[in-house]
Order: C-alpha cells, then sequence, then structure tokens
C-alpha cells in the first residue's frame, strides 16, 4: 500500500504536488488487537496494542475553507472538498476518514482551516489492523496541534469516533483509536471502554523468545457491512431484555439464567462477549505473573468463542488459526471485526518459519489467495514527526 516511506520523500512529494512544503508530517499506527473482540461498544474490556505500521499525513494550512486530498496508494487523483458543504456520508473511499475527522471537530465549534494532505501508509487495507483508524488518528493528531484546539487523548478518541459512526456510518467501538492514540513502545493497552480508563500492560514477545505473528488472509472486510451491525444489534437487545445498560455488566454466573430468557441466537453473541470480557482480565493477569508464553490458551478459547458464537470467522481465518496452532504456535486467534482480515499467531522463535510455510501450503492446498505474513512489535502512539 505504501510507496513513500520517510518524512523527506513524504515532504517532496507533498511539495511537487501542492506547490511548496507542508506545515508538517504527523504519523498514527494501526493496531492489532490481542485479545477482547467485539466487548468495546458493550463497555467492556479491550486488550490491543499499536504497532510498528503506520499512515503518515503531510499537512499544510490554506487560507480559504477548501480541503485537497491525495494518497499515495494510486489511482484517484487528488479529492477536493469544501468544508463548509460537509456532511455524513460525504466523500467516498478513503477521503471519508480525514473529511469525518474534521467534520466531527468542526461539530465540536473547532474552526478548522481548509488544508491540503498527502497521506502514505504501509497499514495493510482490509486485513483487521485498523487502517481507516490510523488515518484518523494522524489527521487529528494534526488538526488538534496546528488549530490549537487542546484536545486530550480522551477527547480525540470520541471524535474519531463519533467521525466513523456518523460520517463514515460504521457502528465501531473506541479501542482502534484508543490503541493508535494511546499506545506506547513495548506495552498493551487494556482499555476499560466504559470510562476510558487505560493502563499500559507490558507486552514483550521477544523476551520470551516468541513472535507474533499477523495472518493476513486478503479477504477484504469492511465494518460498514451488515454482518458488523447485525452483531451489535444482537449485543443490543441481550442488554435491553437482561436489563442492563451493556452487556459489559452481564458476569459469567449469569449466562445460565440469561439462557432462560434470550433466543439461541441472542444468547451466543452474549456468551461470547461476557466470556471474551473475561478472557481480557485474564490475560492481563497472565501477563503480569508470568509473561506472554502463559496466554496461549486464552486465545485459543477467543477463537472458538468467535468462531461458534460470535460466527464472525470465515474458512480462511479457521485454517490460518489451526494451521498455525498445528505447527508450533502455543495459541492464535482471529482479529479485529471479523468476515475476514487476518488473524494472529504467538509462536516460539524457534517454529517461525515451520508456521509460515505451513499456512502457506494450506492456504494453496484449499484454493485460496496466498496469505501476507509478517510480524509485528508494539509501538508509540501517534506523534508528530516533523
Amino acid at each position: 500500500m505504501s510507496t513513500t516511506t520517510d518524512t523527506s520523500a513524504l515532504t517532496a512529494r507533498f511539495r511537487e504536488t501542492f506547490g511548496s512544503a507542508p506545515d508538517g508530517v504527523w504519523q498514527a499506527p494501526g493496531r492489532v488487537n490481542l485479545i477482547g473482540e467485539h466487548t468495546d461498544y458493550n463497555e467492556g474490556f479491550v486488550l490491543p496494542f499499536a504497532i510498528d505500521k503506520t499512515a503518515k499525513v503531510a499537512l499544510r494550512v490554506r487560507d480559504d475553507s477548501n480541503v485537497r486530498l491525495l494518497s499515495t496508494f494510486g489511482g484517484h487523483g487528488v479529492v477536493e472538498a469544501d468544508l463548509a458543504g460537509l456532511e455524513p456520508g460525504s466523500g467516498e473511499g478513503w477521503a471519508r476518514y480525514p473529511l469525518g475527522v474534521a467534520w466531527a471537530l468542526q461539530e465540536q465549534g473547532i474552526d478548522i482551516p481548509g488544508f491540503d494532505l498527502l497521506l502514505d501508509s504501509d497499514v495493510p487495507l482490509g486485513a483487521g489492523l485498523s487502517s481507516s483508524h490510523a488515518i484518523e488518528c494522524a489527521v487529528i493528531t494534526a488538526l488538534n496541534e496546528i488549530t490549537g484546539a487542546g484536545l486530550g487523548a480522551e477527547q480525540l478518541v470520541i471524535a474519531t469516533q463519533r467521525a466513523e459512526n456518523v460520517f463514515v456510518g460504521a457502528p465501531t467501538g473506541i479501542m482502534d483509536q484508543s490503541a493508535s492514540l494511546r499506545g506506547a513502545k513495548g506495552h498493551a493497552v487494556f482499555l476499560d471502554c466504559q470510562d476510558q480508563h487505560v493502563e499500559l500492560v507490558p507486552f514483550d514477545a521477544e523476551a520470551s523468545g516468541l513472535v507474533l505473528l499477523v495472518i493476513d488472509t486478503k479477504v477484504s472486510h469492511s465494518h460498514a457491512d451488515g454482518g458488523y451491525a447485525s452483531r451489535r444489534a444482537s449485543c443490543e437487545l441481550g442488554a435491553e431484555v437482561l436489563g442492563v445498560r451493556a452487556l459489559r455488566d452481564v458476569g459469567l454466573e449469569a449466562l445460565e439464567d440469561a439462557a432462560g430468557l434470550l433466543d439461541e441466537i441472542t444468547l451466543k453473541r452474549v456468551r461470547h462477549v461476557v466470556t471474551e470480557n473475561d478472557r481480557v482480565l485474564q490475560t492481563v493477569e497472565a501477563l503480569a505473573a508470568t509473561g506472554p508464553a502463559s496466554i496461549g490458551a486464552l486465545l485459543d478459547a477467543s477463537h472458538v468463542s468467535m468462531r461458534d458464537d460470535f460466527e464472525i470467522s470465515c474458512p480462511e481465518l479457521d485454517i490460518a488459526v489451526d494451521t498455525a496452532r498445528a505447527n508450533g504456535a502455543i495459541g492464535a486467534r482471529m482479529t479485529g471485526g471479523g468476515f475476514g482480515g487476518s488473524a494472529i499467531a504467538l509462536t516460539p522463535v524457534g517454529k517461525e518459519q515451520q508456521v509460515r510455510d505451513a499456512v502457506v501450503v494450506a492456504f494453496s492446498e484449499a484454493g485460496f489467495m496466498a496469505p501476507d505474513i509478517f510480524t509485528v512489535t508494539p509501538a508509540a502512539g501517534a506523534l508528530r514527526l516533523a
């Protein structure tokens, strides 16, 4: 996806496109969710981390209300818009994300000037690594600085969620942008989605002789599609029937009683969220007590729950997880919203190549497109580069 990797090259491309140098360059990372899927919009717990793949934006303020947007990943040309005319549903493709952020800040009464923007990103598209939120977080970090708005991380998280939910039309929670804005090198972000309380949890796989492999199945997904929205609707129905504000307030002990109140599908959705919240808490405890080598079974159980109860896996994800486990990974699960995207496999360094090779062969034998497989490490959150 990325064709321009360093700041000087991005600045040169900006100058070539827009006629003068940018006011600055900002970046924000994608994320991998270690565990805690579809719990965020249920006010539950998640444990993502920012990754060493980022979206970078070079940006220059204009003296009018026009916006000009260009990406390095080709084929679209400069997208133009007027800030005065922005409304939910405006824009197409990747341009919706910077436009949505500008709209959300305007909605808060912040005076947003026109701007020229060049985007470059190496966060894989459609892989469940939150490429869209990386764009939004890079843009909002830039606009927050150049306008002097002075918004804190929690306010930036809510503004990007507003952009995603209302402007783009995807009913996502706050996990992705929280990881991108609040991440730290060598740490996962333990987030309580009820009050945005964050604790940084050390996650150093390398020190434990492990690598975290990402297996991008190349099955693209969209958070704005019906599958994601229907799962969220099921969760809201379950909370309503059980008489709680959100499924966060349902404990493991309540699941037996819930079986008598909910239809089969809603019960399965609720069971996933309730048990997944518990798995996040167990993972945080295990990381603190004994380190990454002790969380494999929790990753495995999370995938089974998403496959069977939340029903958001797909054949490619299941083959990736099963093959990785059979060839030495100590734990594996799909990551992200589901219906495609990526799996992660926590793997001993000595087994890394065996897992990689076995997954490629398994995909080929099943007639699937060859996956992309790469490692990720916890990286810093959004920041200014130049």
